[in-house]
């Protein structure tokens, strides 16, 4: 999950196989620290479209915004995040656990929000800029 102002990587879920009540979990943990993220973009995965999830947005009066399918270009920031992880951690770790995959990948994570450089934020890190509101627009996506 990425904050689309200050490229924050929000969460990360490490799994085989991740439902509804996977995402739904993640953004508890979120709505915690930040509030309630409004509008939430996704992508079409089947853990985004998932009754879970509609409820979760519902009852937490969040507009879901659906990329279209075959698209990146909407969701252009997660799709760069994700080549990011996938070349600089995934592609050059081999997990033996899922507990293994875990640790690595949120040392990532907070190695990336807190100390990489971001282009798009003028050679600075996420770390440093602070979101809108509470309510800032996050992209999720597989």
């Amino acid at each position: 999950m990425l904050d689309v102002y200050t490229r924050k990587s929000l969460a990360i879920e490490v799994g085989q196989s991740l439902k509804g009540e996977d995402v739904v979990s993640a953004l508890n943990q979120i709505r915690q620290k930040r509030g309630t993220p409004k509008p939430l973009s996704c992508d079409n995965g089947a853990e985004f479209i998932s009754q879970r999830m509609d409820l979760w947005a519902y009852h937490n009066q969040v507009q879901i915004d659906f990329s279209r399918p075959g698209k990146p270009t909407d969701n252009a920031p997660v799709e760069w995040f994700n080549g990011t992880l996938r070349a600089e951690c995934l592609d050059v770790h081999w997990f033996a656990t899922l507990t293994e995959a875990k640790l690595v990948i949120e040392a990532w994570r907070l190695e990336y929000n807190e100390s990489r450089p971001h282009r798009s934020l003028g050679r600075g890190c996420p770390k440093n800029l602070q979101a809108r509101s509470p309510l800032a627009a996050i992209w999720i996506a597989q």
